[in-house]
């Protein structure tokens, strides 16, 4: 089978290239891997990583037992959610639209891989870039076709223009049953599979092997994805995934903190700012000109610097502002960022100063600034549309409640230490109240049930699973800022450790469910 009609127009004889589409035929597909191997000659992929592998998934019980394969990629998503999330447009669109990405404006965020609800992107180990699979776009430009295609020994993979209604995809698409991965996420795939079952496509639909041992290889534990759910399944058929490859968390301990760090530099200066606005805090009182601004911007900075390390290539940081992708929320949120140390910093300045007006005018701008701040990772997270547990309309209430309790907490001690117990009365009573509002929110996600499985099953890791530990814990030393009108200022310090080990369990267990 040939696809030079539709090549030659992507080299622009005839009119221009349309939609470049693949389909799968899973009832040709014999799982040789042969496409696997080409595609990592073909693109120099590195050990550990894989733009495209094939899964395999054993259905039924002995003897009416059958393996079921799934050719595993890139889904070259219409509405792409990794082009969106990209902050600096590595992930892009091509005219014909291919889902493709530039490596020289990659700085390695991870938020593409975060978003994507296929779990096809990774980071390659040698550049440290994101990376996924983009249809061989070098080879089409050149009038060939991608590698996995012409190895295949079935012609199970095929590509071509959805546009060219000779095309045999085209025909494909348009005669046959076809399936999509996911579509409830509403990414509009540009793979279709024909003849695949459910229980290669969902994620969740197939068990894991006991002792986590696979065809060929043993799934790492640690940050790694665990394939296959534990207990709670999409599909009452037996069936148990018999291979597939490891996937990495994206974001490590290191976002977890970053969301703790970010709640303190925001609660801090937001706590001091209420209780003025309240008449419970002098506008000259040295908790409002300067602790506070001054434990709001060293904890800004270490949340900048946390982000930055997160990043594969951190020397390439300023690309967010150079070459921005106004979508992205790492983008916005750097600008608020920004905007928020520029109050900080105006703030400090009228103290040095004596300007008590410019600090007044510098407080317009920071009450917005800092509750945005707190919030604005709600929708971060809201854009890693595979994370069902993120995708919660009431996390960015939540995450100004959680600021509302870190800047407290991290302020009591400081009234205490100067002795003033009305506004350290003030004070504890603001923690009391955001610890108890924090832990409503928390009963909400422990007893109430999840839209979806994938939610489910991430909650179940945050309560019961791997990340049991670390929430439980923090729900514990939370409640204990409950008490602060009446055990004083100690109760601060464990109440700031409970939320950064709530904060870990809950980004954690967000990432634990696999996708793939």
């Amino acid at each position: 089978m040939t696809q030079q009609p539709v090549i030659a127009r992507t080299l622009g004889v005839g009119p221009p290239a349309g939609r470049w589409a693949k389909v799968i035929d899973q009832t040709r597909c014999i799982g040789c891997h042969a496409c696997t191997t080409a595609c990592k000659s073909e693109n120099q992929v590195p050990l550990s990583v894989t733009r495209t592998f094939v899964k395999s998934v054993d259905a039924g019980t002995f003897p009416q037992a059958r393996r079921a394969f799934q050719v595993t990629r890139c889904n070259q998503c219409a509405d792409a959610p990794c082009v969106a999330a990209c902050p600096t447009s590595a992930m892009f669109v091509r005219p014909d639209g291919i889902v493709d990405f530039d490596k020289q404006a990659c700085i390695g965020c991870k938020a593409c891989m975060a978003a994507c609800p296929y779990d096809a992107i990774f980071i390659n180990p040698d550049d440290h870039c994101a990376e996924k699979c983009n249809f061989c776009a070098h080879r089409l430009e050149a009038g060939l076709e991608p590698a996995c295609v012409v190895v295949c020994p079935t012609q199970a993979i095929m590509v071509g223009d959805l546009d060219d209604p000779e095309s045999e995809v085209s025909r494909i698409v348009a005669r046959d049953p076809v399936s999509v991965r996911r579509p409830e996420k509403g990414t509009r795939p540009k793979l279709f599979y024909k003849g695949a079952t459910d229980l290669t496509l969902d994620p969740l639909a197939a068990d894991r092997p006991r002792g986590g041992i696979y065809a060929w290889a043993e799934q790492p534990g640690g940050p790694q994805v665990v394939t296959g759910p534990e207990r709670v399944h999409n599909s009452s058929a037996a069936a148990v995934i018999s291979y597939d490859v490891a996937h990495r968390a994206p974001w490590d301990w290191r976002v977890s903190l970053y969301t703790w760090t970010k709640g303190i530099a925001a609660g801090a200066y937001l706590v001091a700012l209420l209780l003025v606005l309240a008449g419970r805090l002098g506008a000259d009182d040295p908790l409002w000109t300067w602790v506070a601004p001054l434990i709001a911007a060293g904890m800004l900075a270490v949340t900048a610097g946390l982000l930055v390390w997160d990043l594969e290539h951190p020397e390439r940081f300023y690309y967010i502002l150079t070459r921005p992708q106004w979508r992205s929320w790492l983008v916005r949120g750097g600008v608020i960022l920004g905007g928020y140390a520029a109050v900080l910093g105006v703030h400090l300045l009228a103290g040095v100063i004596t300007a008590p007006g410019l600090r007044a005018g510098a407080a317009v701008a920071g009450l917005p600034l800092a509750i945005g701040t707190a919030v604005y990772t709600a929708y971060l997270f809201a854009q890693a549309k595979a994370r069902d547990l993120w995708q919660n309309p009431l996390l960015p209430p939540h995450l100004a409640v959680q600021a509302v309790l870190a800047g407290a907490a991290v302020l009591l001690p400081f009234a205490a230490w100067r002795s003033d117990a009305a506004v350290g009365t003030a004070i504890g009573w603001m923690l009391a109240g955001a610890a108890l509002v924090h832990l409503l929110f928390l009963g909400g996600e422990v007893t109430l049930p999840h839209a979806t499985t994938h939610a489910h099953l991430a909650a179940q890791q945050m309560i019961a699973g791997r990340f049991r530990g670390y929430f439980w814990s923090g729900v514990l030393l939370v409640a204990l800022g409950l008490c602060a009108p009446w055990l004083g200022a100690w109760v601060a310090l464990p109440a700031l450790a409970g939320l950064a080990l709530h904060e870990h369990a809950y980004v954690q267990a967000g990432q634990s469910v696999p996708l793939a």
